[in-house]
């Protein structure tokens, strides 16, 4: 089988498409034909040995999959069987997707949703599950809530406008160029923040800002929140010291695709309430260009950049 491998870490220059034997399947996990492989962040910071994990090279970059079962191994649940179409992540590793066989835990994968194409499957299971728990198993976002998401336009981001507005809160996005402010309110956003003055008419008003950028912008985030509301983050871990001048609540946490909260997404596509943005779809042997997307070097399309691996 193909697969986009890298010996070393670093640039995207390091990503090679090598053959390979697909392995049989071990405890609790399936085979997978994969036909299509999400291309996303998290990948970036394996390639540049950012991630944290105990990984070990060489290793196949790709943490998103949509495919067939081809077989499963001993103990996988009833809800997997071969021939069927699955979506999700690959293992707690988050890597083996690039290729066109995955050995896939079954307890990250679930049936696809009906009537989505394979890159659009793909290009869910990381940002849509990491939207989905911020929003509703961390935040607990309700009908009537005034809801803020930092980074409305971004693939997380675009996940959780959607959510939130189908929890029925009043849902506002930061958004950074004036391109992305009719992003935002095309998703379900009613309002856009984007410079001082929107920060300032906007100050105190939330119960909960999702967070799905990070870094030195989430500082700014704290003024946005009422006395006693929620900042959340599953990417930078908030500010202590702000949060208790602020007298907010705050949340960090990593997330985890599972099979309960893919069929919570399958729910809420199947419902209508849900849809998907691919932005660019290029073939296995353009990992490395699609990398170079990610990283500027090249254009870097709006929506999930996705591989096509059939």
């Amino acid at each position: 089988m193909r697969a986009a491998r890298i010996h070393a870490y670093g640039c995207p220059s390091v990503i090679v498409l090598e053959e390979l034997d697909a392995t049989p399947p071990g405890p609790g996990q399936v085979l997978v034909r994969v036909a299509a492989a999400g291309v996303g962040n998290w990948d970036a910071l394996v390639r540049t040995g950012r991630s944290g994990l105990p990984l070990s090279l060489p290793l196949t970059l790709g943490a998103e999959v949509a495919g067939t079962v081809q077989a499963v191994g001993e103990g996988n649940p009833a809800h997997l069987a071969p021939a069927q179409a699955v979506y999700g992540s690959t293992t707690s590793l988050y890597t083996a997707g690039y290729a066109e066989y995955a050995n896939c835990s079954a307890e990250m994968l679930a049936p696809k949703p009906q009537g989505l194409a394979p890159a659009q499957a793909a290009s869910l299971p990381v940002a849509a599950v990491m939207a989905w728990q911020m929003v509703v198993e961390h935040a607990r976002v309700a009908d009537g809530q005034t809801v803020v998401v930092h980074g409305a336009a971004g693939n997380v981001g675009a996940f959780a406008v959607q959510i939130a507005c189908s929890r029925g809160a009043r849902v506002a996005g930061t958004v950074r160029q004036e391109k992305d402010e009719e992003t935002a309110r095309a998703l379900g956003a009613t309002e856009v923040i984007r410079n001082q003055a929107d920060y300032a008419r906007f100050a105190q008003g939330a119960d909960v800002v999702i967070d799905t950028v990070g870094g030195r912008s989430q500082a700014a985030l704290f003024s946005l929140v009422r006395t006693g509301g929620l900042l959340i983050s599953s990417v930078s871990r908030p500010d202590p010291a702000l949060a208790l001048k602020g007298q907010i609540r705050t949340d960090y946490f990593i997330a985890s695709v599972t099979t309960a909260a893919l069929c919570e997404i399958t729910k809420l596509l199947d419902a209508g309430r849900l849809r998907t943005r691919v932005g660019a779809t290029l073939p296995l042997r353009d990992a490395r260009v699609a990398h170079e997307m990610l990283e500027g070097t090249r254009p870097r399309p709006d929506g999930k950049i996705v591989l096509d691996v059939a």
